[in-house]
C-alpha cells in the first residue's frame, strides 16, 4: 500500500485510522502518524514511531495528526522527520490533507464495528491534555449516529461499539441535551436484528437512569463496562478533580450486578499519582476485588507538563513502577478467577478471523474448529490456556 496510518493511543484513535486509510488510499507514499498525547510516555513513543517510520520509508511524505499533534505541535514540527503536521479536530476533513482523495468507505473488515458519536472532552482532570487535543465535547446527531450504524449492519456486523473520548457525555451539547441512554435505545429500536450493542470507556458520574435500565434489562447490551475510574481513593480522586468517589462506582456497579450478575467490569486506574501514599495505593488495589476488576488498564503516572498535576509533589518513580506493578498483579488475579467462574457454562462467542472470539462479556475464547468470521456459537470452555478460555 501507498498509505500507511501508523496510531497510537485509544480505541478512538483506532477507529479513526480507518476512515483516514480510506480517505487517503488514492494519495502516494504517504505515512501518517496519528498520535498520542494521554501521558509523556506516550508522547514519547509518538515520537519514536515518527523515527522508525521515516527510517522505514525515507523517501515517504509524513505527516502527523492526533493529539500529540495539538498539544506538542511546534516540537513535533520541528522534528527533521516530520513533513506537516493536520490539527487533530480536522483530520477526517478531506481537505486538510492537500493530497488525492479517495471517497469510498472503508469495507468492515472486522466482526464488530466502531462508531464514533462523541469526540472532544469539556471537564478539567488535572493529569489530562485530551481537551487541548481533542477540544470541547461535540456529539454526532442520534440520525447521524443510526445512518453510520446501517452502514456497518447492512454489511453483517454482529456487534456494534460505541465510542467517544468522554463517551457518556454524548448529547450535551445537542437540542434537548438528550442523554446516553436515549442513543442506546434508537439504535436497538432502528436494527432489531443486532445482536449486540457494546459500550467503551464510561465514566460512572454521567450514566442516565435509562442506560443503567438497558443494562439491567436488555439482554442485547453487552453485560460489559469499562470505567475511567483512576482511583480507589477519594482524596485521590478529589486532587484529579474526577466527579465521583469511591463509594459512588461501588454503588453504580452493585446496582447493576443486582439485575446482570454477568456483568464483567474494566477499569482505567492510575498508579503513583502526586501525593499517593501507601495507605492511598492500597486503596487502589483493594478497589480491584471490590468491584471484580477483570480487564485493567494500568497507567503508571508520568507528569504531563502543562497539567495541575505535574506541578504537585511527585511520587519517587521506582515506588510508581511498584505500584503499577502490583495494581496489575491483583487484576490478573481477579481476572483468573473470573475465567475459572465460566468454566462448564455454556457462552455466545462471536468469532474473529484468527480463530478466536470474544464472550458477552468480552472473555477471550479460542474457538474449536472452523467458525466463520461474524458467526455467534455457543462454546462451553473446559480449559484455560494462555490467558483464554478453551
Amino acid at each position: 500500500m501507498s498509505v500507511q496510518v501508523l496510531s497510537l493511543g485509544c480505541r478512538l484513535n483506532l477507529s479513526e485510522a480507518e476512515e483516514m486509510r480510506a480517505m487517503l488510499a488514492a494519495a502516494d507514499d504517504l505515512v501518517v502518524v496519528n498520535s498520542c498525547a494521554v501521558t509523556s510516555e506516550a508522547v514519547r513513543q509518538t515520537r519514536q514511531a515518527i523515527r522508525r517510520a521515516r527510517r522505514a520509508n525515507p523517501d515517504a511524505r509524513l505527516l502527523v495528526t492526533g493529539c500529540a499533534a495539538e498539544v506538542e505541535r511546534e516540537a513535533l514540527a520541528a522534528m527533521p522527520e516530520v513533513d506537516g503536521i493536520v490539527a487533530n479536530r480536522t483530520k477526517l476533513d478531506p481537505r486538510s490533507w492537500n493530497t488525492p482523495r479517495s471517497f469510498v468507505r472503508p469495507v468492515t473488515r472486522h466482526t464488530r464495528a466502531f462508531v464514533q458519536v462523541q469526540n472532544g472532552c469539556d471537564h478539567a482532570c488535572t493529569f489530562c491534555v485530551i481537551p487541548q487535543g481533542r477540544g470541547a465535547s461535540r456529539s454526532l446527531s442520534v440520525a447521524d449516529v443510526l445512518r453510520e450504524a446501517e452502514r456497518h449492519v447492512e454489511r453483517g456486523v454482529q456487534e456494534v461499539v460505541l465510542t467517544g473520548v468522554d463517551l457518556t457525555s454524548w448529547g450535551t451539547d445537542l437540542p434537548g441535551a438528550p442523554r446516553l441512554g436515549a442513543l442506546c435505545e434508537a439504535i436497538l429500536a432502528a436494527f432489531p436484528a443486532l445482536p449486540r450493542l457494546r459500550l467503551s470507556s464510561i465514566d460512572g458520574a454521567e450514566v442516565d437512569d435509562a442506560l443503567i435500565a438497558l443494562f439491567a434489562h436488555e439482554r442485547r447490551m453487552m453485560p460489559h463496562l469499562h470505567l475511567s475510574l483512576q482511583s480507589g481513593n477519594d482524596l485521590i480522586l478529589k486532587r484529579m478533580k474526577r466527579r465521583h468517589s469511591r463509594a459512588d462506582a461501588v454503588r453504580l456497579v452493585n446496582g447493576l450486578r443486582a439485575h446482570r450478575p454477568d456483568l464483567a467490569l474494566g477499569a482505567d486506574l492510575i498508579a503513583g499519582f502526586p501525593t499517593e501514599d501507601e495507605a492511598m495505593h492500597a486503596n487502589n488495589l483493594s478497589i480491584v476485588a471490590e468491584l471484580g476488576v477483570v480487564h485493567g488498564h494500568v497507567f503508571p503516572f508520568s507528569p504531563r507538563p502543562g497539567t495541575p498535576a505535574a506541578r504537585m509533589p511527585q511520587v519517587d518513580p521506582v515506588a510508581v513502577k511498584a505500584r503499577a506493578a502490583e495494581l496489575r498483579k491483583v487484576v490478573a488475579r481477579e481476572r483468573s478467577r473470573w475465567l475459572g467462574s465460566m468454566l462448564g457454562k455454556p457462552l455466545a462467542v462471536l468469532a474473529e478471523k484468527d480463530g478466536t472470539g470474544h464472550a458477552e462479556n468480552f472473555a477471550p475464547v479460542v474457538l474449536p474448529g472452523v467458525c466463520a468470521a461474524g458467526e455467534i456459537v455457543t462454546i462451553t470452555p473446559r480449559a484455560i490456556a494462555n490467558g483464554m478460555l478453551a
